[in-house]
């Protein structure tokens, strides 16, 4: 998929005031712009609760926003060459790549889930996977969650660049796994008949990834410290009602 640059406006009036009399840096974000209700495209304007939550932090932090699309399986090689300086695309917090990048604070706690054909009566949960072939898709965290489980080598895992759903639907997989809350909007959107499968079996932390050289480390305090702002005024809380009618950016217990 080619990519395109798409200029930012500052954040929407209400959700954040602009830093005052601060000279404007470009803070390149890399997106997919397929991945609703976070990031995608509808009448040629890039929207989405990544979009909102990038435009409050460049209003906090001083920073214009680029934003550029591209497929999400290049999104990483395109942070480790430089055409871009974070991704905005819900990056899992990994212990491989907490080696190879330096992560803000987690500013989406959320959990994998199981999703299924509607009226399947053979999966219940991630438990039931046993025998099953399984959807993900392609460059998530997923495919490791499942491959960490002790019957992993039960579940024949297929990969998918996007709408693993219509997969499930035409009978070519048992079921496929995502996040919680976008396999709620999913089924919600989604002409096809789906369903949750049981609760979701891991906690998840989404977080933005930086080169972890100075530059990049420079990069990712200053977003830090605009994201611990926008968390504590509320901003954060307030751009995801908009977008789920529930705060994901913290977990159940904060």
């Amino acid at each position: 998929m080619p990519r395109t640059l798409i200029a930012a406006a500052l954040v929407a009036a209400g959700l954040s005031a602009p830093v005052a009399a601060q000279e404007s840096e470009t803070l390149r974000v890399g997106m997919s712009g397929g991945y609703f209700p976070f990031t995608f495209v509808r009448q040629d304007e890039l929207q989405g609760f990544e979009v909102d939550v990038m435009n409050a932090v460049g209003a906090e932090a001083g920073l214009e926003i680029a934003f550029e699309t591209m497929s999400f399986s290049g999104l990483i090689g395109a942070l480790e060459a430089g055409r871009i300086d974070t991704i905005a695309n819900q990056i899992t917090i990994t212990p491989e790549r907490e080696e190879a990048f330096a992560f803000t604070q987690p500013y989406v706690i959320d959990g994998a889930q199981v999703v299924t054909k509607e009226g399947n009566e053979e999966i219940g949960g991630v438990e039931d996977l046993r025998g099953k072939t399984v959807a993900v898709n392609l460059g998530s965290n997923f495919e490791q969650l499942l491959r960490e489980l002790p019957y992993a080598d039960e579940i024949d895992i297929r990969t998918y660049e996007s709408n693993i759903e219509q997969d499930t639907a035409l009978g070519r997989v048992d079921a496929f796994v995502m996040d919680r809350v976008s396999s709620a909007q999913v089924i919600q959107e989604s002409p096809l008949p789906l369903e949750l499968a049981g609760q979701p079996f891991s906690e998840i932390r989404n977080a933005l990834p930086f080169r972890d050289d100075e530059a990049g480390r420079a990069l990712r305090d200053r977003v830090d410290a605009a994201l611990t702002t926008l968390k504590e005024d509320g901003t954060l809380a307030e751009i995801s009602q908009k977008w789920f009618d529930s705060d994901i950016t913290t977990a159940a217990t904060e």
